[in-house]
C-alpha cells in the first residue's frame, strides 16, 4: 500500500490565540479505513477538511498535508478544484449545508457528471439513480424530482453520500455521515462504504464520536483531544487496551443497551399527550400522495418518557412536528393535557401559550438558533420571555444552564457558526430546557453530541424530569439511548407503528421481525467478525 493522505506536524490557529491544532500528524493509506474520534471541538473537521484544501478565513497554518503527493497547503485553486473533483470527497455533518435548496436533488447529482465528465442528460440521470438506489433510497427516480426540504435528514444525508461516491473518488473523507441515520440504514451504509473502499482500493478518514460504529469500519484510530492526537494505533488496541485516561473515559461513556436499569413504566392516568388514528399526508406535485403518518396511537402519562425508532423516513420526526403544532393532520387526533389539538394552522396567540407547555430539540440545531444572536443571549431571551427574568438574571439562568449541558463560559458570546455542531445541539437543548415546558420532544437531540457529552445530556435529562415533572418524547435511532432514558417504545415503520410497549419487553423479546432487524443492526467490532485462531 502507498501513502494516500499524509498530514505531518499540522498546526492552525488565529493570531493571538492558542491554536485549534496543534502539530498533528496521521496518515491513511490506500484501501485503509482510519477513524479520527474525539470530543466536539476537538478538531477532528477541522483536521478532515485541510486534505481538501479548505481552512476557517484569516486563519494561519504550518506543517504538511498531502493527497496522492499534492500538498493542499500551497496548491493553487485549479489543482484543488481538480482534486476535490477526481480524487478525492467529502461527506459533511450537516446535509443541508451542501446542498441548494432551490434546486432538485437530481439537478444537483447530475451538474458535475454533465459539465466536467461529458455524460448526457440522461446518462447522468440513470448513473445517479443508480447510486441513490444503492444507498438505500426507496423511489430514486422520484427523488431526483424532489427538494431538499422534502426530505427527512437522513435520506437527504443518503444523497450526500451518494453524490460523494458517484466519481468514484481515490480518498473518501467522512465528517459524521451517518449521524442522521437509523441503525438499519446506517448498517447497509457502513457496509456499502466498506465494500467500496475494498473493493476499489480506496482510502477512507472517518471522523464519528461513535466509539462502536469506528470499531465496525475502521483498522486504525487516531484519538484527538484539544487539537492533539493523544493515542493511535490499531483499533482493536486501543479500543480495548486504552493506554490514555481520555481514551479510557471514551470507551466507558459509550452508551450499550442496558434494559435492566431502566425503572418502572409511569402508573396510567390522565395522559398528558393522547394520540388517535393521526394520518398526515402529503401532495406531490405531480399529483402522487405520500402517507407519513398513518393511523398511529398512543397515550403519552405526564412524567413519562416514551421513545419513538424507526428508519429515516418512517414518520417518526412527523409525528414530533405533529406534536408540536408545526405540522397539522391530515386527520385523527391529538390531544394536549385534554384539550384537542385544531384541524388547522395555529394563530400567533396559540403557539405562545404552546411554547410554555412543549419544546422541541431539533435533529437539526441550525433550525432553532438565529445565526445573527449570539448563543448566551438566545437563551437568556427565553428565560426573560417564559420566566419572565430581568435581563441580568436571565444572562445568569442562561450561563448556568448552558455550563450544565457542556458550554463554557467562553462560548457565551458565540454566534452559532463559530461552534462545531455538537456544540450548537446543545445550545439548541439549552435553549428548550429554559422555557421549563411539561413536554420535551427530542428529534434525535442527541445524534450530533459526542459520547462524553451525550452521557451528560442525557444525565441532564433524567434530572430534569425527575426535578421538574419533565414528560419525554424521544425520537432517536439509537436503541441505546432509548433503553437508558425510556420507559416506553414505540417502533415505527413506513409511516406506522408496527410494535409498543415496555422498552425492556420490546428489546428483550421483540414481536415484530422488523424491531429484531433494527436490534440486529447495531454496529459490531470488526474483531468479533475475525476467525478465531488457536
Amino acid at each position: 500500500m502507498s501513502q494516500l493522505l499524509q498530514i505531518e506536524n499540522f498546526t492552525l490557529g488565529f493570531p493571538g490565540r492558542p491554536p485549534l491544532l496543534d502539530s498533528v500528524s496521521l496518515q491513511v493509506d490506500d484501501g485503509e479505513a482510519v477513524a479520527l474520534v474525539g470530543e466536539s471541538g476537538s478538531g477532528k473537521s477541522l483536521t478532515t477538511r485541510a486534505a481538501l484544501g479548505l481552512f476557517p478565513g484569516g486563519s494561519e497554518f504550518s506543517g504538511t498535508v498531502s493527497v496522492q503527493g499534492l500538498d493542499t497547503l500551497t496548491a493553487g485553486k485549479q489543482r484543488l478544484m481538480e482534486l476535490r473533483r477526481g480524487h478525492a470527497s467529502m461527506i459533511f455533518q450537516d446535509p443541508r449545508a451542501g446542498i441548494n435548496p432551490v434546486r432538485t436533488v437530481g439537478d444537483f447529482l447530475t451538474e458535475t457528471l454533465v459539465r466536467f465528465d461529458g455524460l448526457t442528460r440522461s446518462e447522468a440521470t440513470e448513473r445517479a439513480v443508480k447510486q441513490l438506489e444503492q444507498v438505500g433510497l426507496r423511489r430514486a427516480k422520484e427523488l431526483m424530482d424532489q427538494h431538499p426540504h422534502q426530505l427527512s435528514g437522513g435520506m437527504l444525508q443518503r444523497v450526500m453520500i451518494a453524490a460523494a461516491l458517484l466519481n468514484s473518488p481515490d480518498l473518501l473523507l467522512c465528517d459524521e455521515p451517518t449521524t442522521a441515520l437509523d441503525v438499519t440504514t446506517q448498517a447497509g451504509i457502513v457496509r456499502l462504504l466498506r465494500e467500496e473502499q475494498q473493493s476499489r482500493g480506496m482510502g477512507m478518514l472517518f471522523i464519528t464520536h461513535d466509539l462502536n460504529l469506528a470499531a465496525s469500519l475502521c483498522e486504525r484510530v487516531y484519538v484527538l483531544r484539544r487539537g492533539e492526537v493523544v493515542e493511535h494505533g490499531p483499533t482493536r488496541t486501543v479500543f480495548l487496551t486504552p493506554q490514555q485516561d481520555y481514551t479510557r473515559q471514551l470507551v466507558e461513556a459509550t452508551p450499550v443497551i442496558e434494559v435492566g436499569g431502566l425503572g418502572a413504566p409511569v402508573a396510567a392516568g390522565s395522559p398528558l399527550l393522547q394520540v388517535s388514528g393521526l394520518t398526515k399526508t402529503y401532495q406531490l406535485p405531480r399529483g402522487d400522495v405520500i402517507t407519513a403518518l398513518d393511523d398511529a396511537g398512543f397515550s403519552l402519562p405526564e412524567g413519562g418518557s416514551l421513545g419513538v425508532v424507526g428508519e429515516s423516513g418512517s414518520g417518526k420526526s412527523t409525528l414530533a412536528r405533529l406534536v408540536v403544532a408545526l405540522e397539522t393532520a391530515t386527520s385523527g387526533e391529538l390531544t394536549l393535557r385534554g384539550v384537542p389539538r385544531p384541524h388547522r394552522p395555529l394563530r400567533a396567540s396559540e403557539r405562545k401559550v404552546l411554547a410554555k407547555e412543549v419544546q422541541i430539540v431539533f435533529q437539526d440545531p441550525y433550525l432553532s438558533l438565529d445565526p445573527r444572536i449570539p448563543v448566551g443571549n438566545a437563551v437568556a431571551d427565553v428565560f426573560r420571555l417564559h420566566q419572565k427574568q430581568g435581563r441580568k438574571e436571565a444572562k445568569d439562568s442562561a450561563r448556568d444552564l448552558l455550563a450544565r449541558v457542556g458550554i463554557g463560559p467562553e462560548r457565551f458570546d458565540a454566534r452559532p457558526r463559530a461552534l462545531s455542531g455538537g456544540q450548537r445541539q446543545r445550545v439548541a437543548l439549552a435553549k428548550a430546557l429554559a422555557a421549563r415546558p411539561r413536554l420535551l420532544v427530542l428529534d434525535e437531540a442527541t445524534s450530533a453530541l459526542d459520547v462524553s457529552v451525550q452521557a451528560q445530556v442525557l444525565d441532564l435529562v433524567e434530572e430534569l424530569r425527575d426535578q421538574f415533572g419533565l414528560t419525554i418524547l424521544f425520537v432517536t435511532h439509537d436503541l441505546a439511548v432509548v433503553s437508558r432514558i425510556c420507559s416506553e417504545l414505540i417502533v415505527m415503520h413506513q409511516g406506522r407503528i408496527v410494535e409498543q410497549g415496555p422498552t425492556a419487553r420490546i428489546l428483550e423479546d421483540p414481536g415484530d421481525d422488523y424491531t429484531r432487524n433494527l436490534i440486529a443492526s447495531r454496529p459490531r467490532p470488526l474483531w468479533d467478525a475475525e476467525p478465531v485462531t488457536a
